[in-house]
C-alpha cells in the first residue's frame, strides 16, 4: 500500500512538472484589455508594434473627407429627408461637430482626433443599440424566438395624448384610440427576424409617417397600392419599419428601451452617462399606467441616438469581443452569429444595423470578415476581429471611409 502511494505521488510529481514545461514552451497569451468606466488606457503607436507615421496620414485622410453636408443637422434633414412626404421633423435635431475619430488597437487607444467626447446625433447606428436590446431580449427569453410572429407580444397600445380633449366628440365616435400596429393580414405573418433584417415590408402609418413616405418610389401610383412582399423575400431599408420594432420591443420589455439599454450594456462597458437615445414629440404611449416615450431607430425625422465617439467606441469594442466584457457575458454569442449572419436577398446585410464586408463590397481595402454599424452623416464604428481593431469614424463623405481604412490597416 506504502508503495502505491509512492508511486502514485510520484506519477504526481511528473505530471505537475510536465504541466509546468508545457506552459514554459507555450505561455498563455495575456488577458484581454478592457477600460475600465473612469479609465480608457492610451498607448503609443510604436509601442503596439504600429506605424506612426502611417496613422498620422489615416486621420490626415479622414479629415479631409469630412463630409461636406451641413453643420446643422436640421438644415440638412429638410435638404435630403425633408423632401419625402410627410417628411417633416418631428425629434430632436442638433448642429454637429468637426470630423472625429477614434482608433482602437488590441483594447487600447492608440490614436484619437476631433471632438470624441461631443454627443452628436448617431442616426442609424442607432439601429444596432435597438437590434442589441432585442437580442437581450431573447437572451432572457422574453422573446422566445425571432421566428415566432411579432403580433402574437403585441397588446394594443394606447397612445398618450394630454392634449387631446378627454371627452370624445361626436364626429370622432367609432375611431380607435388605440394602435394595432401587427394586426393587419400581411403584418400578422411577419417575424422578428424580418423585422431585424429589415425584409418584412411591414405596412402601415406610424407618428404620422406612412411606410411608403420612406424613401418613395418614383411612380406616385405604387405608394399606397403596391404588391405586398412575403416577408423575407425582399430586402428594403425603411425606418418606419424599424420604428414599428422599437414600439414591439417597447411592449415586450414593458420599460423605456433607453433604460434597458443603460443597465445592461452601456452601464456595464462604462460607457459616460451623457448618451441619450430619444423617439418623437408624438411617439408617447401609456405603459403600465405611465407614460413612456417608443424611442426611433435613427435621425430620419430627427431624434435616435446623442452619443459621442468614445462611447462608440466601447460598444465596438464589446463587439469586437463576441459580447463579452471582462468575465461578463453581456449578449449572447448566438446573438452574435446571427447578427453577423446574411440572407440570400441582402448578402451584407446580418441584422440592423450590421453591415457585413460580404465580397468586401462595403469596404474594398478591409478584410472580409470585418463588419460596420452605420449611419447617415456617415458615422461608422468598423469591427476588425482579424486585425484586433475598432474604429470610429465620425462625419466623414462615403469616399473617405474606405481610404482611411486602408490607411489604418497599413499602419500594423
Amino acid at each position: 500500500m506504502i508503495k502505491q502511494y509512492c508511486f502514485l505521488f510520484i506519477a504526481m510529481l511528473h505530471m505537475g512538472i510536465a504541466s509546468a514545461q508545457q506552459k514554459a514552451k507555450n505561455p498563455s497569451a495575456p488577458a484581454p484589455y478592457y477600460p475600465s468606466a473612469e479609465v480608457w488606457e492610451h498607448r503609443t503607436a510604436e509601442s503596439l508594434g504600429l506605424k506612426a507615421d502611417q496613422l498620422r496620414k489615416a486621420i490626415d485622410t479622414a479629415v479631409y473627407y469630412e463630409s461636406k453636408n451641413p453643420r446643422s443637422m436640421e438644415q440638412n434633414h429638410y435638404q435630403t429627408f425633408g423632401k419625402e412626404p410627410f417628411g417633416d421633423g418631428i425629434g430632436p435635431f442638433d448642429d454637429r461637430g468637426s470630423q472625429t475619430g477614434i482608433i482602437v488597437y488590441k483594447g487600447y487607444i492608440v490614436a484619437a482626433w476631433g471632438d470624441t467626447l461631443k454627443c452628436d446625433m448617431t442616426h442609424s447606428v442607432t439601429k444596432s443599440f435597438l437590434s442589441t436590446v432585442i437580442g437581450l431580449a431573447v437572451d432572457k427569453g422574453l422573446i422566445h424566438s425571432v421566428q415566432d410572429k411579432v403580433a402574437s407580444y403585441v397588446p394594443p397600445i394606447e397612445v398618450y395624448d394630454p392634449a387631446k380633449p378627454v371627452t370624445r366628440q361626436a364626429e370622432l365616435f367609432g375611431q380607435t384610440e388605440l394602435l394595432h400596429p401587427f394586426q393587419t393580414p400581411h403584418n400578422r405573418t411577419i417575424t422578428w427576424e424580418t423585422m431585424l433584417r429589415q425584409t418584412s415590408d411591414w405596412e402601415g402609418t406610424l407618428w404620422g409617417k406612412p411606410d411608403w413616405a420612406d424613401r418613395p418610389d418614383a411612380d406616385p401610383a405604387t405608394w399606397q397600392n403596391r404588391r405586398r412582399n412575403t416577408p423575407g423575400a425582399v430586402y428594403e431599408y425603411n425606418d418606419v419599419r424599424v420604428n414599428a420594432l422599437a414600439l414591439a420591443t417597447t411592449s415586450v420589455w414593458r420599460r423605456p428601451l433607453p433604460q434597458v439599454l443603460k443597465e445592461q450594456i452601456m452601464d456595464p462597458i462604462g460607457a459616460s452617462n451623457t448618451w441619450r437615445w430619444t423617439g418623437y414629440r408624438n411617439s408617447w404611449i401609456v405603459l403600465d399606467g405611465s407614460p413612456v416615450q417608443s424611442v426611433s431607430g435613427g435621425g430620419h425625422w430627427g431624434g435616435g441616438m446623442f452619443i459621442h465617439a468614445a462611447d462608440m467606441a466601447r460598444f465596438g469594442l464589446l463587439t469586437l469581443r463576441n459580447g463579452k466584457w471582462k468575465d461578463r457575458q453581456l449578449l449572447s454569442e448566438q446573438w452574435i452569429r446571427q447578427a453577423l449572419t446574411p440572407t440570400s436577398v441582402k448578402k451584407d446585410y446580418g441584422y440592423m444595423n450590421w453591415f457585413l464586408n460580404t465580397d468586401r463590397m462595403f469596404l474594398p481595402n478591409a478584410p472580409e470578415t470585418a463588419f460596420v454599424h452605420v449611419g447617415n452623416g456617415n458615422n461608422i464604428i468598423y469591427v476588425d476581429r482579424k486585425n484586433d481593431l475598432v474604429v470610429v469614424l465620425r462625419w466623414i463623405d462615403g469616399k473617405g471611409m474606405d481610404k482611411t481604412i486602408r490607411e489604418i490597416l497599413s499602419a500594423l
